[in-house]
């Protein structure tokens, strides 16, 4: 217990809920155990904040220290500013597959920094949008005989002749649509993949492809890090960083740009990061739809 306490004070926010913790739990009315609860949830979140800050800043890539959530699922858009202002691109294009619901992704935020680009998956929005010159979403189950005609109807719908930023987490088949993204000469200067994290450099793993795969929640999917390093290294680009709040994304950008990230190591096992998936229970604000409306529908 006193090594607990002395851990907790060298965070003033963290001990203090710990105190205010230790003062509810005397307190057995059903009101208060609420408010542990929430406590408890709070303790979690700022603890885990915490080793993602620290992780961020110690991590051997300094790509990493960037990290920041907007609307990603964890600290991947700090990156993706990091890397694109480091590329100069003040309004590109992007593409994404498999974008679940529309609320939490690795594109919205390009959106919301007037990009243009569109989204395909299988799901419903969880909001109301409209095809406009900026955006489009694309409802269809995606495979290996169509991902390549989904991405020209994308880019003919917004007129688009590249692409700059594609992000792909389909939990699954990933690894087999971007080896087909890249083999019909569609080659972003930023490439964002989800990788496998249980299999660290240089083990190497990935899913026998199937047009009918449905991620069960296990750790049968997409591929290890070092599959898509050899993909992407065989096709011009370089493995630049992985994000470390959950060691799930990892960030290609083509070879003729590397120069512009010269501290990060040339070493992948010094890039890769083990799993962390960990997730807030609340992370600021709760996420209004109107707010990615406005965005998309602008």
């Amino acid at each position: 217990m006193t090594n607990l306490k002395n851990s907790l004070r060298k965070y003033p926010t963290l001990f203090k809920a710990a105190k205010k913790i230790k003062q509810i739990i005397s307190i057995s009315t059903k009101s208060e155990i609420r408010k542990l609860s929430n406590s408890l949830d709070e303790l979690r979140d700022l603890f885990l904040y915490e080793q993602t800050r620290i992780s961020q800043q110690t991590h051997p890539n300094p790509l990493n220290a960037f990290g920041g959530k907007g609307f990603s699922q964890t600290d991947e858009d700090g990156i993706t500013i990091e890397i694109i202002k480091r590329l100069k691109l003040e309004c590109g294009t992007f593409a994404e597959f498999g974008i679940g619901n529309g609320t939490e992704n690795n594109t919205l935020i390009l959106a919301a920094m007037n990009w243009r680009g569109f989204w395909v998956g299988g799901e419903d929005l969880a909001f109301a949008t409209k095809s406009s010159a900026k955006f489009c979403y694309l409802k269809s189950w995606i495979t290996l005989n169509n991902i390549i005609e989904l991405t020209q109807l994308g880019m003919s719908k917004l007129n688009m002749t590249n692409l700059d930023v594609i992000s792909l987490d389909l939990d699954g088949n990933d690894i087999y649509f971007a080896k087909e993204i890249l083999k019909n000469n569609i080659c972003p200067k930023l490439f964002i993949v989800e990788y496998n994290a249980q299999f660290p450099p240089p083990a190497k793993f990935q899913i026998e492809y199937s047009a009918d795969h449905i991620w069960e929640g296990d750790n049968y999917f997409g591929a290890a890090l070092q599959n898509f390093y050899d993909l992407f290294l065989s096709n011009g680009y370089k493995l630049i960083c992985c994000n470390s709040h959950t060691g799930a994304n990892a960030f290609f950008v083509k070879n003729s740009y590397a120069h512009l990230f010269p501290e990060v190591p040339n070493d992948i096992s010094r890039i890769f990061v083990y799993p962390r998936y960990f997730l807030y229970k609340r992370y600021g604000h709760s996420q209004s739809l109107k707010v990615v409306q406005s965005i998309l529908n602008d």
